[in-house]
């Protein structure tokens, strides 16, 4: 377990000052040495300054303060240099709003034993969504379809928010690269990573509709997600043909 220590939970926050205390609590339950950083972009509700009167008598818990809302994977890029700046050597992704249950982090982590990335997974057996709208389960369903058929990928989830990383993975994925910004991120740092050569595992997961505050998605996202995807396929096919074809004539 020692290779899995320390590990640091990153949490990307705007507007949720009444759900990010609780949260962190429950996540100190779970995973009592787990570090904690929250990037904050400039939350007008003051979810920035609840977090700092926390890290004041807390060494666990950290604060990014960001000036602008300039998106989710970007929120999630300073998060992850911060960290490799430092010795963590477990990175995960969770969201704020209780979507994901901290509760879950002990059985996420443990699978990367047998893998350099793992996800908390809604769509594999054992895992499930609660209280979502039927409109937001169907393009979620539906963009994991759309992302497997055109990049070849055997991950089920690949949209999703919650999983960990070894060290290894995030220092070698490029993440000064990385330009999406909204959720197509998720399936840009799955995809990064099969493409690296390292592992990909699913730990089945209950997915909870958020309580408290609203919804970040929007057209734009699915949008962007659409796009990349597509461009990232036409790439690989690309790729996949040209080896083809040298193959070929290598054998004429």
């Amino acid at each position: 377990m020692a290779e899995l220590e320390p590990v640091l939970v990153v949490i990307p926050t705007y507007n949720e000052r009444e759900n990010i205390t609780p949260i962190i609590s429950r996540l100190h339950a779970a995973l009592p040495k787990a570090h904690v950083l929250v990037v904050d972009d400039g939350s007008p509700d003051g979810t920035g300054e609840v977090v700092d009167k926390m890290a004041a008598t807390d060494d666990r818990v950290h604060v990014m303060h960001r000036t602008e809302k300039a998106g989710l994977g970007a929120a999630y890029v300073a998060g992850f240099s911060w960290a490799l700046e430092r010795d963590y050597n477990v990175i995960v992704e969770m969201d704020a709003d209780g979507s994901h249950s901290p509760e879950d982090l002990p059985r996420i982590i443990d699978a990367l034993h047998d893998s350099d990335l793992a996800i908390g997974s809604r769509y594999v057996p054992g895992g499930k969504t609660v209280n979502w709208p039927k409109r937001r389960f169907l393009l979620s369903k539906g963009a994991n379809l759309y992302s497997r058929i055109w990049l070849g990928a055997k991950v089920n989830d690949m949209t999703a928010g919650f999983r960990a990383f070894r060290r290894a993975v995030l220092e070698k994925v490029k993440l000064h690269n990385v330009a999406s910004a909204g959720y197509c991120f998720q399936i840009d740092l799955t995809w990064r990573t099969l493409e690296a050569g390292f592992t990909v595992s699913e730990t089945p997961i209950t997915f909870t509709e958020r309580a408290i505050g609203v919804s970040k998605m929007d057209g734009a996202i699915v949008r962007e997600a659409l796009w990349r995807v597509f461009k990232w396929g036409v790439r690989l096919r690309g790729n996949q043909l040209r080896s083809l074809v040298k193959g070929g004539s290598k054998s004429a």
